[in-house]
């Protein structure tokens, strides 16, 4: 086919862009305007960016082309929540959801087919793994759904704010996700600021420590537990990484930048699992010293699933004791249930390499 042959020119962080227009003999600036087009006006017709020359917007037809993810399908939601199906060139199918609220609009935004981590109580984890997005697939769903949103609106920006907490672990997808991230942030492309791109990431220390120099954004990490053999059985990289030497790199992440000023905690509420005081209390005591925020998330079930959302009572027990001791807590709120878009229900569609899926049933018919 012959799109096939072509260079992507969404695969090119602004650097990587630059070099490569110098390879064909062109001057930085026009990266610089080829990137402006594709990112801000969304522009994925050579032909339309007027300001270079019908040589090079000929030569650019032949060998280049901007083409994110196709969408398939939009599920809304009834509270304005939208989840669309992306569908990849090997078929793969990834998801990205846009939740809209008075002050902000959020995407997330996934970083790999499926996942290779095995967080017992996440869908993504359940369907298994097949491979990382590359850099086209990650910044193309904020290309495509940003633009798409715009038409919309009559040409208002709308999203605000991204999360890269869709399917996948960010940073076992390190190079690709950082070269998103700085198209993100570019002035030339969504000029997003640093304080409203999120990375969440179930701590993968080493990368961690790469990230603190590389990029700058806020961070979350979900913890789900405030020890260690909790922790090893909801999250079991935990295992490889244990909570003491994640909360350190967490500290080294914020002591390397003087403007960042805590980290987000993610705690899903596991009923009778996670979320007793005991386990407030040990929270607490963990997070003393660390400058953060925690992020109580109800638990959204999904088929097949062994646990439970703990009780409103519950939830609000655990926040009150965090606050007590000084921890800022907040429980967040539910979006995007009814079409399986909330948080842990992302499943897409994914042609398991992991064979997680039969994993996951000895775990079902042991318990």
């Amino acid at each position: 086919m012959e799109t096939a042959t072509k260079v992507n020119l969404l695969d090119f962080a602004p650097a990587a862009l630059t070099a490569w227009f110098k390879e064909l003999g062109e001057p930085a600036f026009r990266a610089q305007q080829v990137f402006k087009w594709i990112h801000q006006q969304g522009v994925s017709d050579f032909s339309a960016m007027t300001n270079i020359s019908k040589a090079l917007r000929a030569r650019l037809a032949e060998i280049a082309e901007v083409r994110g993810p196709e969408i398939v399908m939009e599920q809304p939601s009834s509270d304005g929540t939208r989840k669309w199906l992306l569908r990849l060139d090997d078929g793969q199918c990834i998801e990205a959801v846009f939740i809209p609220e008075s002050s902000r609009g959020t995407l997330c935004v996934s970083s790999q087919v499926g996942c290779a981590l095995d967080c017992t109580f996440c869908s993504t984890a359940r369907q298994g793994f097949n491979r990382n997005l590359s850099v086209h697939e990650i910044i193309g769903q904020l290309w495509s759904t940003e633009h798409r949103l715009r038409q919309e609106s009559g040409g208002e920006r709308v999203i605000s704010n991204v999360v890269m907490m869709g399917m996948g672990e960010p940073l076992l997808n390190y190079d690709n996700v950082v070269s998103a991230l700085k198209i993100m942030l570019d002035d030339n492309a969504y000029g997003l600021s640093k304080r409203r791109v999120t990375l969440s990431t179930s701590g993968v220390v080493p990368a961690l420590d790469r990230l603190s120099s590389e990029v700058d954004v806020a961070l979350a990490v979900s913890l789900h537990a405030p020890n260690d053999d909790l922790r090893d059985q909801l999250v079991p990289l935990n295992r490889k990484y244990p909570i003491a030497e994640l909360l350190a790199a967490c500290q080294r992440f914020l002591d390397s930048k003087a403007q960042r000023d805590r980290i987000t905690i993610e705690y899903v509420m596991l009923d009778g699992v996670n979320d007793s005081p005991q386990h407030a209390h040990e929270l607490a005591r963990l997070l003393r010293g660390l400058p953060s925020k925690v992020n109580l998330i109800p638990f959204n079930p999904f088929p097949e699933t062994r646990y439970r959302r703990s009780s409103r009572q519950a939830i609000d027990r655990f926040r009150d004791i965090l606050y007590h001791k000084g921890i800022n807590t907040i429980t967040r709120k539910t979006r995007g249930d009814d079409i399986d878009a909330a948080c842990g229900q992302l499943a897409g569609k994914v042609n398991d390499r992991s064979r997680r899926e039969i994993h996951f049933a000895r775990i079902e018919k042991a318990s």
